[in-house]
């Protein structure tokens, strides 16, 4: 019997019991079905999953989940496919359960300033629904449009404005999910704190490793009487990336603080026409929010600050026609560069602030030595990075080098005393580089609390947490090249 077959029947073993839990019709078998869900947002890898199944309730997530942990069947959650490390990418032999049919908001009670949602539910959703009453959900990752929430659970997502309001986790008061063995759990409370252990921070930023988040209840916060948002341009891209530390150390909190170079705010500007400064080597957006009293002294208190650190230009937003197409731009820098280039890799380490500038003129090295465009857009306020590495995916040598360019970015960033990601997840883009930023009984423990939800390791398996075969592998590719990138950095 030939693979191929062999595939075949566990495929209709697999249908054949799927059907069984939900409608015949929400489950995808054939190849023009399943082909839309082969990636996610990281569209450089690809895999076509064996069988989609499409729940509308927990009821159905719970059945799909015990039907393949009877037949120990991979399984990986799947949102609205926008996120950037390949934390979505299916198995060929296992199920792709996507949860976009389940996008109701459930409750929402404006005195307790809570929304209910099913996992499918658009971030944008929740403001919408919440405007009436004169609330939002803070966290806006770039994609907030289209994402969904139970991916921003997954991942932990943040946006241009969590500098001040927090990421996902900090703005989740309670997810209910379904382990892999169609357990339903609870965790967190509408209370401000629950009793045991805090496994709601476990959950959020796991990435579909643990359960598959069936609901969330968010926090909403009040709309701010005013924002305003100041436009700096600097001839330095050093000189804005040092502007950034000394806003943070002048003791001001902006609602976002965003910094683009001059390759992203070009590709931009084509594309929204913001008003960007085309002959500035980098912008800063620096945004105040809050009573009309509160914004006009952070804005005089910035202004003084980024004029002190070299700024050549500043317009302050004059209304919020003006101040919603300065963010206009910076939220659509990653489409706008999808215009100038066949593909791109965004990627999102994380350093100290005051590193802003030593880790732009690397990339700008790295530039040199792969030969590749990379445009930056960074949460500068957290450090967060973004650079946009071009290539073109037809080229399997442009590929290996963008590999290579997001290799050594993520390994600068833990040499620099950051992280490997901020918001993006580590999924299949950042799983080498888990071997560099902790050890081996670091990566024990992690396995520890996987084992704990799911024995069996079907939930997403084979991303994020690295095996120590993996790690063993990445140690010898790095001694076959002759040293370390970092040599100060231990390995294990």
């Amino acid at each position: 019997m030939t693979a191929r077959a062999i595939d075949a029947n566990r495929q209709a073993e697999v249908v054949a019991a799927l059907v069984r839990a939900l409608p015949a019709a929400r489950v995808l078998h054939r190849e023009e079905d399943t082909r839309p869900y082969e990636c996610d947002g990281l569209t450089a890898y690809r895999e076509l999953p064996m069988v989609v199944a499409l729940p509308e309730s927990e009821a159905e997530v719970q059945a799909v989940l015990r039907t393949c942990s009877a037949l120990e069947v991979p399984v990986v959650a799947r949102g609205a496919g926008t996120g950037l490390s390949g934390g979505a990418l299916p198995s060929s032999r296992g199920v792709l359960l996507s949860l976009a049919k389940m996008k109701r908001i459930l409750a929402l009670d404006p005195i307790a300033r809570v929304a209910r949602v099913q996992p499918g539910v658009r971030n944008l959703a929740i403001s919408e629904a919440a405007a009436p009453y004169d609330l939002y959900y803070a966290p806006d990752p770039s994609s907030q449009i289209a994402c969904s929430i139970g991916g921003n659970v997954a991942e932990n997502s943040g946006g241009v404005h969590c500098l001040k309001y927090g990421l996902t986790v900090h703005n989740v008061m309670r997810v209910r999910g379904v382990t892999m063995s169609g357990e339903a759990v609870e965790l967190g409370s509408e209370a401000l704190d629950a009793p045991g252990f805090d496994l709601l921070a476990a959950v959020v930023g796991s990435e579909g490793m643990l359960v598959v988040v069936t609901e969330a209840t968010v926090r909403l916060v009040p709309k701010p009487e005013l924002a305003r948002c100041i436009l700096a341009s600097f001839g330095d891209v050093e000189k804005a990336g040092d502007a950034v530390a000394q806003v943070i150390a002048a003791g001001i909190i902006p609602a976002g603080l965003e910094m683009m170079d001059q390759p992203a705010t070009r590709a931009v500007e084509e594309f929204v026409h913001a008003g960007y400064d085309l002959d500035a080597a980098a912008i800063l957006l620096a945004e105040a929010d809050g009573t009309p009293e509160e914004v006009a002294e952070d804005i005089a208190r910035m202004r003084a600050v980024l004029e002190k650190a070299g700024a050549t230009g500043i317009r302050v937003s004059r209304d919020e026609a003006e101040r919603l197409t300065f963010w206009a731009g910076r939220k659509a820098a990653f489409p706008a560069v999808g215009r100038i280039s066949p593909d791109y890799i965004c990627m999102d380490g994380t350093i100290p602030r005051k590193r802003l500038a030593e880790m732009l003129r690397a990339i700008a090295r790295l530039e040199q030595k792969y030969g590749l465009r990379c445009p930056n857009v960074f949460h500068a306020g957290d450090g967060n990075l973004h650079p946009l590495i071009l290539f073109d995916a037809n080229d399997p040598d442009q590929l290996r080098r963008t590999e290579r360019f997001v290799e050594e970015v993520l390994e600068l960033s833990v040499a620099f005393g950051g992280t490997i990601t901020g918001e993006h997840g580590v999924g299949i883009e950042k799983i080498n580089q888990m071997c560099l930023q902790f050890s081996p009984e670091e990566l024990e423990r992690f396995r520890g609390v996987k084992r704990a939800f799911d024995p069996a390791g079907l939930l997403n398996p084979e991303k994020n947490v690295p095996s120590l075969h993996r790690c063993a592998e990445y140690g010898r590719m790095h001694v076959r090249g002759g040293k370390l990138p970092h040599p100060e950095l231990p390995l294990f």
